[in-house]
């Protein structure tokens, strides 16, 4: 070996290194000591990330709480006192007890993707807090599933707040309504699993827009949240009935009405399945991402 070799396998050594240390944001975490697999380990390790998005969340949880339940009360108060006195009675009630479950099934949407969006974002790109997550012995899959349930976990908080209020006062029925809480999961777990899809395309926060304006916007305005679907011209019906969050207010509302809600199991099949295919997509592209 000549004398240069030495020198030149050091060179090469501190490029290496270099190189490393000036990884795309995750690359170090997902190429590190062991490989990823898309899928969770176990049953059991995302809960210590929903545990770490709990911990941080419990120091801001009153300001938070509201500031997810500020933008459906208004809908609810202002639309629903508002333009009730003007609306009258709505499919055999009050225009705002009508309102009330739409507004129970907004907001479990809108809490639910900001959280999967901004906050999750906000982890995984700025602060990098995924990447010292899976430095542990958690998998890609193990921080996707906490992030998706934590922000689902945020919005059963939401949704079952405006819940409370409005069976307090009688816009809702007890204990009817509470039978609602297993489909405002499920919903839960749909709204964050679409929303990370978006986390996972996202360049920046300014990409959310997008998804607002064209997703989220429409389907607030589509899914009988704030008239009947009976209102639209057939063709339109027929078409909002791929939309999730109809599925969701076609069950909440008459719960909450103290009605047996019809089609239970088309309903709830449907937001399952957004809930799983969403969320194998958004796992399959955040790995992609991270490998970058």
């Amino acid at each position: 070996m000549s004398e240069r070799d030495p020198e030149q396998a050091r060179a090469s050594a501190v490029t290496r290194a270099d190189a490393r240390a000036e990884a795309p944001m995750g690359q170090a975490a997902v190429r590190g000591s062991y490989p990823q697999p898309l899928w969770p380990r176990n049953l059991r390790n995302w809960t210590m990330v929903w545990y770490r998005n709990y911990r941080v969340w419990r120091k801001l949880a009153v300001p938070s709480m509201i500031g997810n339940l500020a933008d459906p009360m208004i809908y609810l108060f202002g639309l629903g006192l508002g333009l009730g006195l003007l609306v009258g009675r709505v499919d055999g009630v009050s225009y705002i007890a009508f309102l009330a479950a739409g507004t129970t099934a907004s907001s479990v949407m809108m809490s639910a993707s900001f959280e999967s969006m901004y906050s999750a974002f906000s982890r995984m790109h700025v602060q990098r807090t995924w990447e010292a997550i899976m430095h542990a012995p958690l998998t890609l899959g193990d921080v996707v599933l906490g992030e998706v349930l934590w922000a689902a976990s945020k919005a059963v908080l939401s949704g079952l707040a405006i819940m409370l209020v409005a069976a307090a006062l009688g816009y809702a029925q007890l204990p009817g309504a509470l039978m609602a809480l297993p489909v405002i999961v499920l919903a839960g777990i749909a709204f964050a699993s679409l929303a990370m899809i978006v986390t996972a395309l996202a360049p920046s926060y300014d990409f959310f827009m997008f998804y607002q304006t064209l997703v989220i916007t429409p389907m607030l305005l589509l899914s009988g949240v704030f008239f009947p679907l009976e209102q639209l011209p057939a063709g339109a019906r027929v078409a909002t009935q791929a939309l999730p969050l109809v599925h969701a207010v076609d069950v909440i509302r008459p719960l909450m009405l103290g009605r047996e809600p019809q089609q239970v199991g088309l309903h709830l099949a449907v937001l399952a399945a957004y809930a799983a295919v969403a969320l194998l997509v958004a796992m399959v592209l955040l790995r992609r991402r991270l490998l970058r």
